[in-house]
């Protein structure tokens, strides 16, 4: 392309970046095509759509918004053409994008799929000069997990940039604005549509999020709402409007009986002794049927005769 910011290519390099000092790591990252500038990159422990979603916002926040992305035709971006459209596609006659490919039509981004790996060649040449160049500078530099490869990368790439990037056909950049009031962690994240339950809660997997009342006092049941899975672990649910305050919700019943007797707190009865059925014996199943031989024993010990033939 001849301007920086038309294209961007995209990829993610599975090596063992801290060689023998930790596991293997992927490193997820975006070139300009026109420049050969990294925009942004970012250590992962998989390939994984967070570590597209970082390293894209990272792009947006430092440099703008690009025309298009070139990749691969990894299923992070689309879905895959094989596959049988589901029930709601079939309704809508269209595929339903993945969380990727959601973020790319919001920002207005377009998503070019390559057919070999030779069409994304200059990404690929990257891979090739960091597998050399960065795997050394982070050996020297002592670095042992992701965290500190990821420090150390944000400092790297501004010598490296400085070093291979090359002057754009067109010195005229093509980076884009965001949209008007457009906030970025609001798109550069996980979406998940959720209906709110009749207690007024949301579940995220393992986690309740309790909904706070109408602004009449009406409850939320019913109600759809979207599910926000932020980059930085937060867990946000948007009404459309506005960002609604979450907050757990008390256990419910079945994690109640789980937590049951597990532990005991100072001063509280174990649970053995505090349900346990005090001795009465004038209880029905304890009382002696009259004439039985065991009623003859009782009552002969009672006014001291043994009986010989009740032993």
């Amino acid at each position: 392309m001849p301007r920086e910011g038309l294209l961007l290519q995209t990829d993610g390099s599975r090596h063992d970046w801290l060689e023998d000092r930790a596991p293997r790591l992927t490193l997820v990252g975006y070139i300009d095509d026109a420049t050969g500038r990294v925009t942004g990159a970012v250590f992962r422990d998989q390939e994984d759509s967070a570590g597209y979603l970082e390293a894209l916002l990272a792009t947006i926040r430092r440099y703008g918004v690009p025309g298009a992305v070139y990749h691969d035709r990894h299923t992070i971006f689309e879905p895959p053409e094989s596959e049988p459209l589901t029930l709601e596609e079939q309704l809508v006659d269209t595929r339903v994008p993945t969380q990727l490919g959601r973020t790319f039509l919001e920002l207005g981004i377009g998503s070019v799929q390559a057919r070999t790996p030779q069409a994304k060649g200059r990404i690929e040449r990257l891979w090739g000069t960091l597998r050399d160049r960065l795997v050394s500078e982070l050996r020297l530099a002592g670095i042992e997990d992701r965290d500190g490869a990821n420090a150390f990368l944000a400092r790297y790439l501004i010598r490296h940039n400085r070093r291979f990037v090359v002057p754009a056909a067109d010195p005229e950049p093509a980076w884009r604005r965001p949209p008007r009031g457009t906030r970025l962690e609001r798109v550069c994240c996980f979406k998940y549509r959720r209906t709110v339950a009749r207690d007024g809660t949301v579940r995220a997997g393992a986690t309740t999020l309790q909904l706070p009342a109408k602004a009449n006092g009406r409850s939320r049941a019913g109600q759809r709402v979207e599910l926000h899975v932020r980059l930085d672990g937060r867990l946000v649910v948007w009404d459309g409007r506005r960002e609604l305050v979450t907050t757990p919700a008390p256990l419910d019943a079945v994690q109640l009986r789980a937590l049951a007797g597990a532990r005991v707190e100072v001063g509280e009865m174990p649970r053995s002794a505090a349900t346990a059925t005090t001795y009465r014996p004038d209880h029905p199943w304890r009382r002696v049927r009259p004439g039985s031989k065991l009623h003859a024993k009782l009552t002969n010990e009672k006014d001291g005769v043994t009986d010989p033939l009740s032993t």
